[in-house]
């Protein structure tokens, strides 16, 4: 802890710059380089306020602005450590997140909420693109990453096309893992929301009151038959969607 205060040597109270900026620049600098990596504890506001000689509002402010901007989580009555580095996961190929935590170092697992045979509502059997009155198979799953949770998924299943899906065991193995290896799909349609969780998926995800979601939905074909239909939710502040392609294969528009 004492190299990091000795970090802060470089703060002026004679620059123009506020001394709450500085203090906020510094951080993000060690943290951008690497010098301060994840899940490291920064000095108290104590041991700055102490060392910097300056006013608890002014360490406070900036421990606040870094933590809005997610770099740094702030645990009461613990401290200020610096703030894992959001999951990534790529909008347009198929992934299944346990692979995606373990070629990232860390550890996954799954608890399953429910597996069941259900007749879903109108809006699901409509994405489905099955009647009414034919069952679906419906799976209700937590996936951790070194026991924080990390993604809810609700996914719905064809049993005509994936008859032998209930009979899985996924604690062992990822529906994604199992899906992908039963076919190979010919259609995907992935959407994209930020939304503010219910009070069950909160509690599921660990969330502190007030944090949003991100949520994606996918649903894959095979032979023009919708095969799954899933809803898989992220803590806003854990992960991050993207994708990369070449633009040439694109129009600009």
């Amino acid at each position: 802890m004492s190299a990091m205060l000795d970090s802060f040597d470089d703060i002026s109270k004679s620059a123009p710059e506020p001394i709450y900026r500085q203090i906020k620049q510094l951080i993000e600098q060690r943290i951008a380089s690497g010098e301060w990596i994840p899940g490291q504890k920064l000095p108290s506001e104590n041991d700055l306020v102490a060392a910097l000689d300056v006013s608890r509002m002014t360490i406070n402010r900036a421990l606040r602005e870094l933590t809005q901007a997610g770099l740094i989580n702030r645990v009461h009555g613990l401290g200020s450590f610096v703030a894992e580095r959001p999951r990534h996961a790529s909008l347009i190929e198929l992934q299944d997140i346990a692979l995606e935590i373990e070629q990232g170092g860390g550890r996954h697992r799954s608890r399953v909420l429910s597996l069941e045979s259900v007749y879903a509502g109108r809006t699901v059997t409509e994405l489905m693109q099955v009647a009414d009155d034919v069952p679906l198979y419906r799976l209700r799953a937590v996936h951790y990453q070194d026991e924080l949770p990390l993604q809810l998924e609700s996914r719905y299943v064809n049993p005509q096309a994936m008859h032998d899906f209930i009979q899985q065991d996924f604690t062992r193995t990822t529906a994604t893992a199992y899906l992908l290896g039963q076919f190979k799909p010919d259609e995907m349609e992935h959407r994209v929301r930020a939304i503010l969780p219910d009070q069950q998926t909160r509690e599921l995800l660990e969330m502190k009151a007030g944090e949003p979601c991100l949520q994606l939905t996918r649903r894959t074909w095979k032979h023009d038959q919708v095969v799954t239909y899933v809803t898989l939710t992220y803590p806003g502040e854990r992960y991050e969607l993207g994708a990369r392609y070449a633009t040439d294969e694109y129009q600009l528009r």
